[in-house]
């Protein structure tokens, strides 16, 4: 039975272009035992991120998967055994715990345990009060620093990070205006979560409708995108605009570095800044994050878009719908549900 041993998706090869099942190879083991100060956690939900592909491939600022290496994720679960005080059978939470049915966790190391605060669903802990509420949060916040009435356009809005982006720039008192691909995507940020407009860069000009939205510029670009999506946001940069480095998921499956963008010399003329950043540089501050979150939550200023797809087998096309905009949110692989007699408490 699947309870009773351990799969495993393990990295089988460093991906060429788009990353697909081939890179990844499907392994059964042992339910492993927790030794002293650790906690046996049942995976129930595993994330699906952009970075996945990077840690993939290369060194970056985390080293990469080795080959025959559980696949490093994101994941949320239930404690099934536990053998540190601070933790207890049938208690949810979250971690780096990776692409398996089972993991041990240890706290102070990267596999640490994070408890899912109470009433809390695991969906949403993994979502907009986890790392990806995290990183929208002091992402725009903290390096894009927006003002009331200013201008914010987000590249790969539709996505988990984008579409949170876009919200809290609205709880700010900012213009707001996405990028994304579709006419169904653009409706969902436009008609459900409050942007001022959107730009469907499939079937649109990017740099003409942003001339036509942005007359006065862009004070605040949130990329999550690169390449020349970014190009066209430098186009239209506002004095003072400021361009945060998210992501660039159009680049990352590119065998070799593109060329930069061609329009960055307005940074110099428009007196811009940009600059990139990791959300673990923030870690030690999640706490503020996820209070200020929950209570946009609770007020009904921030809503959460999660795409679930069923089935540990699911995992590699899961990320790979990623990378080819089918995603609707923030996209997670449910693996199972929590073991008898131990319902999954917060």
């Amino acid at each position: 039975m699947p309870d009773r041993i351990n799969r495993q998706w393990t990295l089988a090869r460093r991906p060429q272009g788009v990353v697909g099942a081939e890179d990844f190879r499907l392994v059964e083991g042992p339910v492993p035992a927790p030794a002293d100060g650790e906690v046996l956690v049942r995976n129930l939900l595993l994330s699906c991120d952009p970075t996945q592909r990077g840690w993939m491939a290369a060194d970056t600022y985390l080293p990469a998967v080795r080959i025959g290496e559980v696949m490093r994720s994101i994941a949320g679960g239930v404690v099934v055994e536990s053998r540190h005080p601070g933790f207890r059978p049938g208690q949810l939470v979250t971690g780096m715990f990776g692409w398996q049915d089972w993991a041990i966790a240890r706290p102070g190391t990267a596999s640490a345990p994070g408890p899912v605060p109470p009433g809390v669903p695991l969906e949403t802990a993994l979502s907009i009060m986890g790392l990806t509420g995290i990183t929208a949060y002091f992402g725009l916040l903290e390096v894009g620093r927006p003002q009331p009435g200013e201008t914010v356009v987000v590249s790969g809005a539709a996505g988990a990070t984008g579409s949170a982006v876009g919200q809290l720039a609205r709880i700010k008192g900012c213009r707001v205006i996405g990028i994304a691909g579709g006419p169904e995507k653009c409706r969902l940020l436009t008609e459900e979560l409050g942007f001022d407009a959107a730009i469907d860069y499939r079937s649109e000009d990017v740099a003409a409708r942003l001339a036509a939205l942005c007359p006065k510029g862009i004070d605040v670009f949130f990329d999550n995108v690169g390449g020349e999506i970014l190009d066209a946001a430098l186009a239209r940069l506002a004095m003072r605009g400021r361009v945060v480095l998210c992501g660039a998921i159009s680049r990352y499956s590119d065998d070799r570095p593109a060329p930069g963008p061609s329009n960055y010399l307005n940074l110099l003329t428009r007196r811009g800044r940009m600059e990139g950043f990791i959300v673990i540089d923030y870690l030690p501050r999640a706490a503020e994050a996820v209070g200020a979150l929950a209570g946009w939550l609770r007020e009904g200023k921030l809503k959460d878009r999660i795409d679930v797809q069923e089935g540990f087998e699911r995992a590699p096309a899961a990320l790979a719908r990623l990378f080819t905009g089918q995603n609707r949110g923030k996209q997670l692989v449910k693996i199972a549900d929590p073991p008898p007699g131990l319902g999954g408490r917060s």
